[in-house]
């Protein structure tokens, strides 16, 4: 095998790895959304509280912008000015491997 097709064939195999890997975080966090009953508040596709839609907000917001605001609503809400009722409360306990998966599952909302 030439040095070219082997570092083409690695290059290949460790994005497959990577993207798998995405897509089980991504799959987290939709399950941790379901759990945690954000649709209560949230809208995703039409499913959940229209008055909060989440869709295109990984087209609007940076991940770190995400995670801000499930962690600190209270600050990203007088940032952005928001006064929606009843406002959005803060998840600073939430466990590492849940915020990480709802973030990269709400930064995958492109549309």
């Amino acid at each position: 095998m030439t040095r070219t097709a082997l570092a083409a064939f690695l290059t290949c195999l460790f994005t497959t790895v990577m993207s798998a890997q995405t897509s089980d975080v991504v799959q987290r966090g939709q399950k941790v959304f379901t759990a945690e009953k954000c649709a209560v508040c949230h809208s995703i596709g039409g499913t959940g509280n229209k008055k909060g839609p989440l869709d295109g907000v990984g087209a609007k917001l940076s991940a770190d912008q995400i995670r801000q605001w499930i962690v600190s609503a209270p600050e990203m809400a007088a940032k952005a000015k928001a006064v929606r009722k009843p406002p959005m409360k803060s998840y600073p306990n939430i466990v590492k491997e849940d915020l990480d998966g709802v973030v990269a599952y709400l930064a995958s909302l492109k549309k």
